[in-house]
Formats: C-alpha cells, structure tokens, sequence
C-alpha cells in the first residue's frame, strides 16, 4: 500500500519559492543565556512545524503530512519490522519538541542541540539514539548561498530529521530511493536511512559549488576588463566560500567519526558506505579551499588591473603636459614683450613680419616632433617598443 498527499516535502529545485532566506551569517547568535541549565529550548514560536512522515519497509511504504507527532505512534509501536521517518520542517515550536522527546525518549541534552541553532557539526551517541548534527547548503534563484541546520536522530526502527527552514531541502533523491523501492535502501534500517540522508547533505554541496565556479568565470573576465563593482562580487564569494568552509570542516570530522569511530546503533555495513562520504566531504572541502585560493587570485588581478588602467591614465595625462609643455615655454618668451627700440636683442621678431606665422609654425613643429618622438618609444598607439 501507498499513501502519498499530493504536496510532497519541497526540494532544492523550489528553493526560490520559497520565503525570502538572509544570506548565511558568520557570527553565532541565538546563543543560550549564561548560567542555563542543561537541555534548555530557546524556541518561542507558536506556529507548528510541518511533519511528513515515512514508513517502509521491503513490502510495503506509508507518505503522508501529519498534524502531530502523535499520529507518528502507531507507526512506532506496530509489529512491522518497519523504519519509520519522521521529518519536522521547521523549529520553533516548544511543545511539539518536547512532545517528540517524550515520545522517542531523546536525551535532554540531544534535544537542546537539535532545537538551539546554530550549533557546530557534531555526533553524539547515547544510550538509545545517536544524534547528528549538521548543516545543508543550497543555492537561490540568483546564487546566494543559503545554509541552515539540520538534525538527524535515528534509533532502533526510526529517524527523525529537524530541519530549521520548512522552505527546502536536498533530501529528495533519498525520498525517490525510498519511493522506487530500492532494495538496499527498503532493508538497511534505520541506520542505513541515516548514512544515506548525511551523505545526501554532503552531496548537496556540489551543486552549491558549481554555481560559486560560474560566479567566479564571469568575475575573473569583470576583472581583467577591469569592470567596476568587481572588488565587492570578489568579497561576497570569498564571503560565501569562508561560510562553506566553516560548514564543511566540522562535518568532514564527523564523517571520520562515523567511519572510525564505533557505535552501538550504526551497523557494520552501513559503516563500509560512510567511507563514501567521508571521500566526498574530503573532495568538498578541496574544492572550496581551491576556489578560495582563485578567489584571491581573482582580487589580485583586479587589483593589478585597477593599477594597470590608473597607470595608462597617468601615462595620457603626463604625454599632454608634455606636448603642452613647449608650447607654454613658446608663448612664455614671446609673451614678456621687451622693446626693442631699446635694444636691437630685444627680441627683434616682434617686428618681423613673419613673426607669428613663426611662432605658430614653431609651435606646431614641436608638437610634431613629441609625437613622432612618442610613438617611436612605443609610449603611444600600438607600435611595440624594440627591446
């Protein structure tokens, strides 16, 4: 049997749809008071967050909206040797958290991590879950990034997934493997569900990544056409990089956590896919400290080529004053107006009768010979100076 509501969970493809999301932050905030007790929620939203429920099994698979996570029991309590995924899209509202630590019975300190965002990437066993915290990274219609945390919390028979925006995801291409009825992914537990949701939030980087590579080619011809505005597209993709950088580090340490380390709720062969996606998130971080790296180059250029266009500038200004520079000695001279009934020496063209026409003829001669002078050097038009 299948139940499928028409709406399914939105995917990255609708991420523009969505509501407007601010650009990823590097300062931490929505930190608890000092002094708090452990396990403290800082939620205070009315509104309920959306729940989408998934059970399945080999034979048989259950989709649907809930209103609450006690409509999630059943499907926890039955004889069916069923995993059961619980995904609540969004945090905010205190009752339904407490009310899902009650039910899967999360530690309390599991439940702070989950709900009080942001927190660093992490992996916490206990006793009857283990907890994985990390963070999504997607792109909007216009290339911004956008991250947001998400919590995976997987047991005995169950998964739950929080998600801090309802407005999109990168978890579809697991819905689909579920819904096709992949064999490995309808058998492998609950574990199996979560390897296969942390490595979809690993891969969900590289289509973030490709579009930052696209940003940087077009910013890298700005730049040498020595575009304005090219520093501040400059900044805000070693901006965005930094912010992947921050998010992808701590989650490379927990896919070696998972992989290395041993724990009582991920099988044996589940642990041999981890291998996988820590491979991914090694090549992820990579391939952010490489464009990093461009990014840099990229300022540089821009730099020299900013540099470059002040020096032509400088170069047109200077080759003006220079050709000027006779012509104001000429009209300096003949300027001073010395009498020359004085003096035979004081200038006797003022009383020539060709003594402007020559002046002129001076005057332009000069500005000639700078000219010819000027481009013989090579310092203008496109004549290539001998070495």
């Amino acid at each position: 049997m299948q139940d499928t509501q028409d709406a399914p969970p939105p995917s990255s493809k609708n991420l523009a749809s969505g509501r407007k999301r601010p650009r990823p932050s590097l300062i931490l905030s929505n930190e608890p008071t000092p002094g708090a007790p452990p396990g403290t929620l800082l939620v205070e939203d009315p509104n309920k967050p959306k729940i989408y429920l998934i059970d399945y099994c080999l034979e048989h698979i259950v989709e649907k909206w809930i209103d609450s996570v006690d409509e999630a029991v059943p499907y926890l309590t039955d004889d069916r040797p069923s995993v059961t995924w619980i995904d609540v899209q969004g945090i905010g509202h205190k009752p339904t958290f407490e009310r899902l630590g009650e039910i899967f019975g999360i530690h309390p300190l599991a439940l702070e991590d989950v709900v009080n965002v942001p927190q660093r990437p992490k992996s916490d066993v206990y006793p009857e879950q283990q907890v994985i915290i990390c963070r999504m990274a997607q792109s909007d219609v216009k290339g911004a990034l956008v991250t947001e945390q998400i919590a995976i919390v997987f047991g005995k028979g169950f998964v739950l997934t929080v998600q801090e925006e309802p407005s999109a995801d990168v978890l579809e291409p697991v819905r689909e493997r579920i819904r096709k009825g992949r064999q490995l992914m309808r058998t492998g537990g609950a574990d199996y569900l979560a390897y296969a949701l942390f490595d979809a939030i690993i891969d969900g980087f590289y289509p973030v990544l490709e579009k930052l590579s696209d940003r940087l080619d077009e910013i890298e011809l700005d730049a040498l056409r020595g575009k304005d505005g090219t520093a501040h597209l400059i900044h805000d993709v070693k901006r965005d990089l930094l912010a992947l950088r921050r998010t992808i580090w701590p989650q490379r340490e927990v896919a070696n956590s998972l992989l290395r380390d041993g724990s009582p709720h991920i099988q044996e062969h589940t642990r041999i896919y981890l291998r996988d996606t820590y491979d991914h998130a090694v090549q992820v971080m990579d391939m952010v400290e490489t464009y990093r790296e461009i990014a840099s180059g990229l300022m540089d250029l821009h730099l020299s080529g900013v540099s470059n266009r002040m020096n032509e500038i400088m170069k047109v200004l200077t080759i003006i004053s220079t050709i000027f520079l006779p012509l104001t000695f000429i009209a300096g001279v003949y300027g001073m107006n010395f009498d020359t009934k004085v003096s035979p020496y004081n200038m006797p063209e003022l009383e020539w009768r060709f003594g402007y026409p020559a002046s002129i003829g001076l005057m332009l001669l000069s500005v000639a010979g700078l000219f010819v002078f000027y481009w013989r050097k090579g310092w203008i038009g496109n004549r290539r100076r001998d070495p």
